[in-house]
């Protein structure tokens, strides 16, 4: 079994209240389990919700030194980590030691994220519930690497 970010499945639950269809994951489908997750979801956070962005880190964040705000400037840190530990909670239920992220994502990017200025400027890094799993020896790839 491995862990899928609901959107790339086709689930409509993303920021803007649509899915990040991808054929190449959902092509998995036909010989692996995926467990579909939306972290902001599992936070606390309504489908449609207002974009966010990182100012830092998804490892900062867990260490209390970043936070994750929307494009208004709402602090949205605690959604995001909820969701994390949400997220986490599901993997170990199952005993999955990998996932399938969408890249750039706030929650689910794996190495790139957007900057924290709503500029559509990625940098390097990891989301909030990346880095969680990652801790937690849980492999993430992104389906860019599918």
């Amino acid at each position: 079994m491995i862990l899928c970010s609901a959107c790339l499945l086709g689930i409509k639950c993303n920021y803007r209240g649509e899915d990040n269809l991808n054929l190449k994951v959902l092509k998995l489908l036909e010989h692996e389990i995926l467990i579909p997750v939306c972290p902001e979801q599992l936070g606390g956070l309504p489908t449609p919700r207002e974009s966010s962005e990182i100012i830092g880190d998804g490892y900062m964040v867990l260490d209390g030194k970043a936070k994750v705000v929307t494009f208004s400037g709402k602090d949205v840190t605690s959604n995001f980590v909820r969701g994390a530990e949400e997220t986490l909670r599901i993997a170990k239920l199952y005993g999955i030691t990998s996932a399938i992220f969408k890249q750039g994502s706030p929650s689910c990017g794996n190495g790139k994220v957007y900057d924290g200025t709503f500029s559509k400027r990625l940098v390097s890094g990891d989301g909030v519930t990346t880095a969680l799993l990652k801790r937690n020896a849980i492999k993430i790839v992104s389906e860019e690497e599918v």
